[in-house]
């Protein structure tokens, strides 16, 4: 598992995924359903609000999102008091 941190490591990593499965980028966006510029701005670690995006490139590259650290309880709520 990759431990991600930042914006810019997150572009790094999907770049080394995308590089390991012999994609291109317009090839990688045509199968996440966005546009090549926004994998170019994702792999560059410019931030972007756009998680939705975020997450079916990650999906098309065969990955998923693991979250660790969180208090969460067994209903998936936070246990921390807001």
């Amino acid at each position: 598992m990759t431990k991600i941190k930042s914006i810019q490591e997150l572009g790094e990593a999907l770049r080394a995924a995308r590089k390991r499965l012999g994609l291109t980028q317009p090839r990688l966006a045509l199968a996440a359903g966005v546009g090549v510029r926004f994998i170019v701005e994702l792999e560059s670690g410019k931030p972007t609000v756009r998680l939705d995006s975020v997450m079916r490139v990650i999906e098309a590259l065969g990955g998923e999102i693991n979250l660790s650290g969180l208090a969460i309880s067994a209903k998936g709520e936070s246990s921390r008091a807001a």
